[in-house]
């Protein structure tokens, strides 16, 4: 009898872990706060908050359109080849998460945090939020802060830098 049950518990065990280790969805979940939710037709680039219910947590360091190596320290004539077109430097910052968080086994749409340091907001965030809206598509949206900031430590002509928190299933 004794063997019977703990041959049971060993089964249960056993298939509570294979159960735990199959969960592929999302590990975290999007609170809205009344109107923000996008049936409401909210058009912005981040929800209001995200709970995290399990996985791996990892950090992105910011990430700019420079390329990537350069010298540290910057040497200003290493960029004098990038696109600083706030469009074209919003692409290059967001292929570099896409970059970064798929290195780390993730997706774009696992990234649950999002800080934006901006130079000029009036001027530029509205080109930003719309190339992040479209690499982020129409069902995801992270946690966001976007700070106005005076110039970037990587180089003047730079008006975007990103930092992000991603929580990747299966942990």
């Amino acid at each position: 009898m004794i063997r019977s049950f703990s041959t049971k518990m060993l089964a249960l065990a056993a298939a509570v872990l294979i159960a735990g280790c199959a969960n592929t969805g999302p590990s975290f979940e999007y609170i809205h706060l009344p109107g923000t939710e996008p049936s409401a037709g909210a058009n912005m680039p981040f929800t209001s908050a995200i709970g995290v219910g399990s996985g791996r947590v990892v950090f992105l360091s910011g990430i700019t359109g420079a390329p990537v190596p350069h010298s540290h320290p910057h040497v200003p004539a290493e960029f004098d080849h990038v696109d600083f077109d706030p469009e074209a430097q919003a692409i290059e910052v967001m292929e570099r998460l896409k970059e970064t968080v798929e290195a780390a086994g993730g997706d774009l749409q696992d990234i649950v945090k999002v800080t934006r340091y901006v130079r000029d907001i009036g001027a530029n965030q509205d080109i930003i939020n719309a190339v992040m809206n479209r690499y982020w598509g129409p069902n995801h949206r992270p946690a966001s802060t976007s700070v106005e900031i005076v110039r970037l430590a990587t180089d003047a002509r730079f008006i975007l830098e990103v930092d992000a928190v991603a929580v990747l299933p299966g942990y």
